[in-house]
Order: structure tokens, then C-alpha cells, then sequence
């Protein structure tokens, strides 16, 4: 089996695009938290999200005729462009066949979705142009990717949720380290829209202004939007470009519960991390620092610290969560996620949770990394994504030898 390494990295979010924009928000606590402007909000008593306010793609992308594309999708190729240019990768050097791309996503592409139904509700099918229902499959996201890189591996896009970006992440360490690829672009992309913000809403868990993971006064999510991907290579044909890996994914797990549809189980979450790190080949002793799923609802934080706390004891490692700064970004979250765990073991911090005010007695013991981020020797990542139907997935990196 094939070593997989991380050697590009492409973040488009709300506290920064681009590694440099994204790592410096991470490491200032930044919050791209803003008053929604993508929709009408009239009627709507929660008004914030985290909205990538200065995405340009024609900025970014240098193949795709963005007119033709839905918003999802750019982020997605967006997302990927930087990732190869971040690596230094050219795709066209890649043996064809040998590049792969696997995007995750919750919703796919929104916007067209609300777009096309006003349309059918106002005008019947005959208002509805071709060009909006071409811009419509969720497939698209990893097809724009594909076709932005020129990539003629598999291209593939998954739905799992809000765990989507680490099956993308998993799916591709498997394509690599069997020797179905060389190469391949994965992680996710989101779009706010008005259809998931009210369904948040309605379903009592969207906060008012301010994301509070593991505070005792967390009161729910904040959507989000963007694209995230990273560029995982087998470490002999990093080594043989003479690239420099950020780190080496050391393995992952996944499960799914059937006990309920939005309720996380804390001892499948446990046995989940069981699994990741026998795959990955460690101990729980050796991970160092845990970016949390940390949605800051009351129910999702309370179960993923009980399962971190079942899986390594006391004292816990570290476990914060960048949702705090840049919102649920739903199926590209994890990807964000395994960009900081990139970060964190390249640079040797630890990304805050930010607004943390008020320590919950009920999570005594954890450390969430308060406000502020923090130097530190950390060598094993795990990186947790926790989604609607049970899904679970977690992937582990190390630091590359």
C-alpha cells in the first residue's frame, strides 16, 4: 500500500482565501461571520451566516466559462485551482488517467435549485432557460474541479452529509495508496441559501448572531458556505517532484448509525475514532489535537465530548472548533477541518474556539483551545465529521517523515 501525503492546499472561506488568508484567520481568531446578502432576509429572525463575500472565481479559475457554472460548483473548482498551484503541480504532467477528483457536498448546487422552482411557481417549466437545469446535478461540483484541472481520473461527488469532505478524503487516500491514482484533488463545497437557512431555523438549531462550540451557552449553528480541497499525493510521486508534504494522512474510519436521523450517538462516535486510529496505525495516546466537528448546538458538542473523553481518558487532547470563526459549511466543513490539521502541523498551532466565554460542567475537562490559538508541539491530527443520517467519518494525519 502507497503512503498518501498532503502537498496543496485550497481553502476559499469566509475568514480567507487561499492558504496564507486562511491560516492567518485561523491564527487571529478572525470571524467571517456577516449579515447575509446573498437572499432576502425579510421575515427571517436569525440574519447571519458565513458568507465568502469576496469570491470572485474569474479571479481563480483560468478554464471554466463561469456563466455556465452554479455557485457550488465554483467554489469547488475554485478550491482545486488553489490547491494545485498551492502544491505546485502542474496537472498536465500528471500521466492521464492519474489524477483523480472527489467532491463532497450536503445540498450540491442550492441556488440553481431555489432559482429554478421560483421559476416553475411564477412561469410554469416553460420559464425555466436550459442553461439553469444543465447547472443543477450535484455531480457538477466534481466535474467543475475536473474540468478546471484538466484531470481525466475518476471525478466523483459524494453526498454524506456534513461528513461529505472526509469521505471525499477517505475515498481518495484509498484510489492512492492502491495504486488506482497518483494524484487527487478532494474535499467539498456549499453555498448559503435561503432553503437550508430556514430549514435550520425551523429545526431549532440555527443561533442568533454568534457560533459558541462547547460553551455553556451555546445555542446552535450559523450556515456557511465555500470550497475546500487538498491535494493528496503518494509520497513517491511527491518525492519525486520534490515536493514538500504539509503532512501524511495516516489512515481514516467511517460508520453510520440507524437509530436516528439527526441525533449523534456518542459510543458510534466512539468507535469511530477506535477505528480511525487502528487504520491509521496509532495509539489514542499519540494524537495530539482533535478539530472537532463542534457544531455548537448543545446535543452535537455534548456527544462528541463524550465520545472524545471515552476514547482517550483523562486528561483529553486539545479539541477546538473552526466553526466558531467561519460557520457550518455543511458538506465542505470537514474539508476546512483537514486544511487546519494541515496547518496546525505545518505551522505547530492549535486553531482557537473563539467566543468561548462560559465553561459547561457538563464537559468538564475539555480544553477548546479558547479565543485564542496556541503554539504547540503537535505531530497527529484527527480531524472528526459528524453528519445528518449517521454518518460518521474521521481522518487522521501525521506529520510527514
Amino acid at each position: 500500500m502507497n503512503r498518501v501525503v498532503v502537498t496543496g492546499l485550497g481553502p476559499v472561506s469566509s475568514i480567507g482565501i487561499g492558504v496564507a488568508g486562511f491560516c492567518d484567520g485561523l491564527r487571529t481568531g478572525r470571524s467571517g461571520i456577516s449579515p447575509i446578502g446573498s437572499f432576502d432576509t425579510a421575515g427571517f429572525p436569525h440574519v447571519h451566516a458565513g458568507e465568502v463575500r469576496d469570491f470572485d472565481p474569474s479571479a481563480i479559475v483560468r478554464r471554466l466559462d463561469v456563466a455556465r457554472w452554479g455557485r457550488s460548483s465554483l467554489f469547488a473548482a475554485a478550491a482545486a485551482r488553489l490547491a494545485v498551484e498551492d502544491a505546485g503541480l502542474d496537472p498536465a504532467a500528471v500521466r492521464r488517467g492519474r489524477l483523480a477528483v472527489v467532491m463532497g457536498t450536503t445540498c450540491g448546487e442550492t441556488r440553481p435549485m431555489e432559482t429554478l422552482t421560483q421559476r416553475v411557481v411564477s412561469g410554469g417549466f416553460e420559464a425555466v432557460e436550459p442553461e439553469l437545469v444543465r447547472q443543477l446535478p450535484a455531480r457538477r461540483l466534481a466535474n467543475a474541479a475536473s474540468q478546471e484541472l484538466g484531470a481525466t481520473g475518476e471525478s466523483l461527488t459524494l453526498s454524506a452529509a456534513c461528513a461529505a469532505s472526509n469521505y471525499a478524503l477517505g475515498y481518495a487516500y484509498d484510489a492512492l495508496a492502491s495504486g488506482e491514482a497518483d494524484v487527487a484533488v478532494a474535499g467539498g463545497a456549499e453555498s448559503v441559501c435561503r432553503f437550508v437557512h430556514a430549514g435550520f431555523y425551523r429545526l431549532g438549531v440555527l443561533t442568533e448572531r454568534v457560533c459558541r462550540p462547547f460553551d455553556r451557552e451555546r445555542s446552535g449553528i450559523l450556515t456557511a458556505e465555500g470550497g475546500s480541497a487538498l491535494l493528496l499525493e503518494t509520497a513517491e510521486h511527491a518525492a519525486a517532484r520534490g515536493a514538500r508534504p504539509y503532512a501524511e494522512m495516516l489512515g481514516y474510519a467511517l460508520n453510520c448509525d440507524a437509530g436516528h436521523m439527526v441525533a449523534a450517538d456518542p459510543s458510534r462516535i466512539a468507535e469511530c475514532m477506535r477505528l480511525a486510529h487502528r487504520h491509521a496505525g496509532i495509539d489514542s495516546s499519540a494524537v495530539d489535537y482533535v478539530s472537532a466537528h463542534g457544531t455548537g448546538t448543545p446535543a452535537n458538542d455534548s456527544a462528541e465530548v463524550q465520545a472524545v473523553r471515552a476514547v482517550f481518558g483523562e486528561p483529553m487532547p486539545p479539541v477546538s472548533s473552526i466553526k466558531s470563526m467561519i460557520g457550518h459549511c455543511m458538506g465542505a466543513a470537514s474539508g476546512f477541518g483537514a486544511i487546519a490539521s494541515a496547518l496546525a502541523i505545518r505551522h505547530q498551532f492549535l486553531p482557537p474556539t473563539i467566543n468561548w466565554e462560559h465553561p459547561d460542567p457538563e464537559l468538564a475537562g475539555l480544553d477548546p483551545v479558547p479565543n485564542r490559538a496556541r503554539p504547540a508541539r503537535v505531530r497527529v491530527v484527527q480531524n472528526n465529521g459528524f453528519g445528518f443520517g449517521g454518518n460518521n467519518a474521521i481522518v487522521v494525519f501525521g506529520a510527514a517523515a
